[in-house]
């Protein structure tokens, strides 16, 4: 008689939540970790092909890596993407990195009194932004898993007060995936390049419709594919840190938001930012761009999109 094998499915064997969970874990550190670098830096150099005096991210000294350019200084990279000399002028300095996509302020249409979250909020940015349109009777929360961003947007909290008058904005330590926000008690929720860092994007959707109010509304700009990237550049730690790696299919992204229930979804492509990255020789960029098959570019496979949406009231 012969003896079959046992399974394996005990815990820690052949348990695919175990194994799906220790790989979130996994990215999840690594993003924390290299994101608590560019908070400190200003760049993040240690896995970065370019040189270190290129910069990473639009640090202090104008300089790209993964997420700015290595020809524009972090201000003209936000006014490229759609920020404008007054919506700069309310914010701290040092909060403005150059890691925007997009402008999730302007699709919201902010208006009085409203409260607002901002996933992923890093120094303060799109917050301080944020808090003049709301104004004194209005709120803004920042919500970022990065103990050393929450810091540096913390510090600026007294320069915008002397700035704009106001004390509307507070800083909260969270992950996107857990948004430390009650149910229903959230007007707005925008995000600027954030949610494709996310190794768990479907529980963010989920998050974000717990958290809004009925009738609250999504304003989010990322960047998406438009098809599956290669092998090479899907497992490239510097391609995840820097917004493109971890990027969701269009589709997918269509299906998380029609999950969570959130209805009136637009999307609209705005190819134009990858143009601008490539043509201002982003080093990761490059890099990526030397990955591909021969006679594609970036813009086949990368869009950036803004994304709005809203909870049925």
């Amino acid at each position: 008689m012969t003896n079959k094998p046992e399974p394996c499915c005990g815990p820690g064997c052949c348990d695919d939540t175990n194994s799906n969970t220790a790989t979130q874990t996994d990215t999840r550190d690594k993003v924390r970790a290299s994101y608590a670098e560019i908070a400190k830096t200003g760049q993040w150099s240690s896995v970065s092909a370019a040189p270190a005096s290129s910069g990473c991210c639009g640090g202090s000294g104008g300089g790209g890596g993964c997420c700015g350019p290595t020809t524009l200084t972090p201000e003209q990279v936000a006014l490229a993407v759609g920020y404008s000399d007054s919506d700069l002028s309310l914010i701290p300095g040092d909060a403005n990195m150059g890691l925007s996509c997009g402008n999730p302020n302007a699709l919201a249409n902010l208006k009085p009194g409203e409260t607002v979250l901002d996933l992923g909020s890093g120094g303060g940015f799109d917050c301080f932004i944020a808090g003049p349109k709301v104004g004194a009777s209005g709120q803004v929360i920042g919500v970022d898993m990065t103990p050393e961003m929450i810091s540096k947007a913390r510090a600026g909290l007294t320069t915008y007060t002397k700035t704009s008058g106001l004390t509307n904005v507070e800083f909260r330590l969270g992950e996107i995936e857990n948004i430390p926000a009650s149910d229903n008690s959230v007007d707005v929720v925008i995000s600027n390049c954030v949610l494709n860092l996310s190794p768990d994007k479907d529980r963010v959707w989920r998050e974000i419709a717990r958290i809004l109010k009925p009738g609250g509304r999504v304003a989010i700009s990322d960047l998406a594919l438009l098809k599956p990237l290669p092998a090479s550049v899907a497992s490239d730690l510097e391609a995840l840190v820097g917004c493109i790696a971890g990027a969701q299919l269009v589709d997918d992204i269509r299906a998380s938001v029609q999950q969570a229930g959130l209805a009136d979804l637009k999307m609209t492509a705005k190819p134009q930012y990858i143009e601008a990255m490539t043509n201002w020789q982003d080093p990761l960029y490059q890099k990526i761009a030397s990955a591909l098959p021969e006679g594609e570019s970036i813009a086949d496979y990368v869009v950036s999109l803004d994304l709005e949406a809203s909870r049925p009231a």
